[in-house]
């Protein structure tokens, strides 16, 4: 017996050391990953040098509403026997009933002499890798796109498709793995990608923002952190007369449940549909700094998603009348691609799965993109993740203490979990334990080539270290 119990408590260490490791708190500034970075960036910092002359562009936008069975007449919706909606683990992967109101792709491309840049969104909980790399070879192969000029978002609807992602993360959230899902959604995003170049024409911009705090919590910490109340849009106008208002707010679109099993665009939905029709252009709505922020709509389920993107529309709209519109413009895109830490999937506040096995069970690459539009003095930051809402509050006021404007927009054609203040690391519940994939130097980390991004698209550095150093933070 004794000899039996010595074996297991043998066998069950071995599976420990081959299985479990330390949380790593080494600062990223002194890690291998983030000299790697710093060399890549030494590289390409000088195509962020912004070019200054008369704005073009052009939009488009198509459905994503996928079809319910074979049946369904409509051409422009893909044909699937069934279909998951992605969002929400309790749905257990259940196929979607009905179509409450449309989801779609849109699109915005700007160009500025030589230099071209799309931003596009999509109703949808977010823009899967796997989704992201079929759409950037199409657009290399038809258009010459580097992966620095599509600016990706999604709405994150909690009631899009689902059906594209596989392994056991993936599917939790979006559904049994279905490929033609995977063809369905990069067609439409591709599609309205060369629709919105095609449809190029001279054009002015113009940019706002309006605090409407009452619509959004801090579901994390609650009154104990603070939230971004903050609506920022842009106003783009073709010398035709054709518009496309371009909106990003930071409160999760999750105001329909669980329950709910009708294709819907929430919220977010709700907003591009009223600004349309008092706009008569295109609005596309990209989602801001989600992590930590839940919405706030005064009712349940439909009736809450139309009161409170109504109220976020009119919000808008009110400021639209009030802006100043530029055709000469200072136009930037920085992009970088950033070496990851190794994942931190954690059993306790000390220990962690070893990076082999967490790697398992999270499909993520050792890479993902960080990247800034720049229009005169306003940034769009576009993030691979739920980016929390208190940390795009930093990264607004650095901005404003330098003159300039931030936008910071999740989902950006991948994903790596919650990005939320390192602070929170060591809190029990959903964001710091479940989802902070990448453990708590990833906040920080981030939020420095954020600024230095920012800071590179007025005037590029030919060392990195000076305009920002590790004392900033």
């Amino acid at each position: 017996m004794i000899r039996s119990a010595a074996v297991v408590v043998l066998l069950l260490a071995m599976i420990a050391i081959a299985c479990l490791d330390s949380v790593d708190y080494e600062p990223y500034f002194n890690a291998e990953y983030f000299r790697a970075t710093t060399d890549y960036w030494r590289q390409q910092a000088e195509k962020a040098k912004p070019v200054t002359g008369d704005l073009r562009a052009g939009f488009a936008r198509t459905l994503l509403t996928p079809g319910i069975g074979y049946a369904s007449n409509n051409p422009s919706k893909g044909q699937f026997k069934a279909l998951p909606l992605a969002g929400y683990g309790q749905r257990q992967g259940r196929s979607a009933t009905g179509v409450h109101d449309d989801l779609y792709v849109k699109a915005v491309a700007f160009q500025v002499g030589d230099r071209l840049g799309i931003m596009v969104a999509a109703d949808a909980l977010i823009i899967p890798r796997v989704v992201t790399d079929i759409v950037l070879e199409q657009l290399d192969r038809d258009l010459k796109l580097s992966r620095a000029q599509v600016y990706f978002s999604a709405t994150h609807t909690h009631s899009s498709l689902g059906g594209w992602g596989e392994g056991w993360v993936a599917e939790a959230f979006a559904g049994g793995y279905q490929p033609e899902a995977i063809s369905w959604f990069a067609d439409r995003l591709a599609g309205v990608v060369r629709a919105a170049v095609a449809d190029l024409s001279s054009a002015s911009i113009g940019h706002g923002r309006v605090a409407r705090p009452e619509y959004v919590r801090n579901r994390l910490v609650g009154e104990r952190g603070r939230v971004d109340p903050e609506l920022s849009f842009a106003l783009v106008r073709q010398s035709d007369g054709d518009t496309a208002v371009l909106g990003s707010y930071a409160a999760h679109a999750t105001v329909l449940p669980a329950g709910n099993m009708e294709w819907s665009g929430d919220y977010p939905g709700c907003w591009q549909r009223a600004v349309e029709k008092a706009t008569g252009g295109i609005a596309i709505f990209l989602a801001g700094g989600m992590g930590s922020h839940s919405p706030v709509a005064g009712e349940k389920g439909f009736v809450g998603a139309e009161r409170m993107g109504n109220g976020l529309a009119q919000a808008c709209l009110d400021q639209l009348p009030g802006l100043s519109l530029t055709n000469r413009i200072a136009f930037a895109i920085a992009g970088l691609e950033i070496t990851l830490p190794e994942p931190q999937v954690r059993i306790s506040d000390a220990i962690r799965l070893r990076p082999w096995l967490a790697r398992r069970l999270l499909p993520v690459g050792q890479r993902v993109f960080l990247q800034v539009f720049r229009f005169q003095d306003w940034r769009w930051v576009s993030t691979p993740c739920d980016f929390s809402g208190e940390l795009a509050l930093e990264i607004k006021d650095f901005a404003r203490s330098r003159g300039f404007q931030a936008v910071i927009t999740s989902f950006n054609g991948d994903y790596v979990g919650y990005v939320i203040p390192s602070r929170y690391y060591h809190l029990e519940g959903y964001e710091p334990r479940l989802m902070s994939f990448f453990g708590p130097n990833l906040p920080d980390y981030f939020e420095e080539w954020i600024r230095r991004l920012m800071v590179d698209s007025i005037h590029p550095t030919v060392e990195i270290q000076g305009e920002i150093s590790v004392a900033e933070h």
